[in-house]
């Protein structure tokens, strides 16, 4: 029964009652459902026909409770510290690689460059056999994942497979700090480019830094990359966005239930550079703490928006710590951007219970005014000033990228070339993307166009109607062209695959740092940003001045 009073305390915490507040809050519901919890917790441990655990119930129960609220609303258990701390500081004691899971065992994919696994010698590719000695074969990915990390000090071996042969590599782990600007450089003679991943503790930090070496090589004009970027620490946003706003401007406003979090966050130092001309870059993958400083920028006409609307989180959450080592972090408010409007775009509170959010109505929606009189709207992210049409990849580079053509020849390409030319400028040459087509040939998959499965529709619907027979000619001879074919396909989509065959083999060479230059030369945002930045006049008149 004791394991089951902490279960029912740990509850009771996440709920925030104690008995004093039971007696001033508006009570019964709340009271019930805590004893009715307690209850059951009582009758499974004396007649439930198994052993139960009650950790991992209390946990389930738990983690299906917060479910009901929102998703940045979260129970971190005692054995989770490691993911929370790794959210809030980039950090993590393992080997520094990625991994992907390919059929029955786990690869490195990418080894970070100038970490141990990439000093130690692992490579893109090597296949994780056993770790510790413990078969790796069948394992998902987030335990390999686990064995991999640990202790900075502790020794690791991997016993792996490369080019058909096995072979032990030894690797002391060490603290792995996830860099929040991964990249930085210049763009051409006078941009600077800047790509922050993250918002952790150390990014205003790592940004300035980045600047100010930019600086040193002559930028006089800066595209800012929040593209894919999630989101972190609200202060960070509004230390980022004070490097190009003056003192005392309001970057961002938080109201919540509780009058403690509704809070006002303004620049509190003198800014690095009021003047520079500033772009900075968002897609769906921009959250929370990207929407900020894209938000803030773009509302005091600080700076040009480009890409693609934003997620829409405009959802504020704080952590607070619980008994037994854990943490719940909870949201406590929505943030606002200067001129007044929320970027949230689902409406977590009204929906029914099990239902899906949707998006606020278009009917909601309110128009709000930048500082010099550009509209915006809330409630759908932010919307670039400039949008940018994104390539629709046809699904044969799909396939060849689900199935891992690209990542075994990039692979394959590695050994067989000691060295390639500079990240920045390599292309395969048209006898290098023969040799891939030939390999490409060989290999075993399968897709359809979507233009065959409507004609396949079609097909279906004209039979249910009797008008087959007199379309069957032309129907067959259509679907003739539209019916996949590898060879013709690996010709007809040539560019976009070799763009993305090329960013794979540049990463084994180059890793992280290569492969964010060679993709500058296909990247429509970067080259549409440079275009704005090279014509003051443009610029200006977009932000209305």
């Amino acid at each position: 029964m004791k394991q089951f009073l902490h279960v029912f305390v740990l509850i009771t915490i996440v709920f925030g009652f104690n008995s004093q507040v039971k007696a001033q809050s508006n009570g019964f519901e709340e009271i019930k459902s805590m004893e009715l919890m307690d209850l059951i917790f009582q009758q499974l441990e004396m007649n439930y026909v198994d052993e139960i655990k009650p950790g991992e119930m209390s946990k389930t129960a738990i983690d299906a409770m917060l479910k009901q609220l929102d998703p940045y609303t979260v129970y971190y258990h005692e054995s989770n510290m490691e993911d929370y701390r790794m959210m809030t500081t980039g950090q993590y004691g393992g080997i520094g690689a990625l991994i992907r899971k390919m059929g029955d065992y786990t690869f490195i994919a990418e080894p970070y460059e100038g970490k141990p696994a990439q000093l130690a010698g692992a490579m893109a590719g090597d296949k994780i056999l056993s770790i510790e000695g413990k078969d790796m074969k069948g394992k998902p990915s987030d335990e390999v994942s686990d064995a991999l990390r640990g202790p900075k000090g502790s020794t690791i071996q991997l016993r792996v497979e490369r080019a058909g042969e096995e072979k032990t590599i030894s690797i002391t782990r060490d603290e792995i700090k996830l860099a929040d600007v991964p990249y930085f450089g210049m763009l051409n003679s006078t941009s600077g480019y800047i790509r922050l991943n993250s918002f952790t503790q150390t990014a205003s930090a790592e940004v300035i830094a980045a600047y100010g070496k930019l600086k040193q090589q002559g930028m006089t004009s800066l595209v800012l990359d929040l593209r894919g970027n999630g989101g972190g620490l609200l202060i960070e946003a509004v230390k980022i966005v004070n490097m190009f706003v003056k003192k005392g401007q309001t970057v961002v406003t938080t109201k919540g239930r509780i009058p403690e979090e509704n809070r006002v966050y303004t620049t509190s130092t003198d800014p690095i550079d009021l003047n520079i001309p500033l772009v900075v870059l968002v897609d769906g993958g921009s959250a929370s703490a990207s929407e900020i400083v894209a938000g803030s920028l773009q509302d005091l006409d600080r700076a040009v928006i480009i890409g693609t609307n934003s997620y829409g989180k405009g959802l504020v959450q704080r952590t607070f710590d619980l008994k037994y080592g854990s943490k719940i972090k909870v949201t406590i408010s929505k943030y606002y951007t200067p001129s007044g409007r929320c970027v949230q775009r689902l409406e977590y509170y009204d929906k029914e219970l099990g239902d899906k959010p949707k998006a606020i109505a278009d009917s909601l929606l309110k128009t709000f005014k930048t500082v010099n009189g550009r509209k915006v709207i809330d409630g759908r992210g932010i919307e670039p000033d400039i949008v940018v049409e994104q390539n629709d990849y046809s699904r044969l580079l799909l396939m060849l990228v689900s199935n891992h053509v690209i990542f075994n020849y990039a692979t394959d390409f590695k050994r067989s070339h000691e060295t390639i030319g500079p990240a920045k400028t390599f292309k395969l040459t048209p006898e290098e993307y023969a040799a891939f087509k030939t390999y490409a040939l060989k290999q075993t998959f399968t897709y359809s166009t979507a233009s065959e499965e409507q004609l396949e529709r079609m097909k279906k619907t004209a039979e249910d109607e009797g008008y087959f027979e007199d379309i069957k000619a032309d129907y067959e001879q259509l679907l003739s062209k539209v019916t996949p074919s590898k060879e013709r396909d690996l010709d007809k989509f040539k560019d976009e695959i070799d763009d993305i065959l090329s960013s794979e083999i540049v990463s084994r060479y180059y890793y992280q740092n290569g492969r964010a230059e060679q993709a500058f030369q296909a990247d429509k945002d970067v080259q549409k940003a440079l275009e704005i930045l090279s014509d003051s006049k443009q610029l200006n008149t977009i932000l209305g001045k």
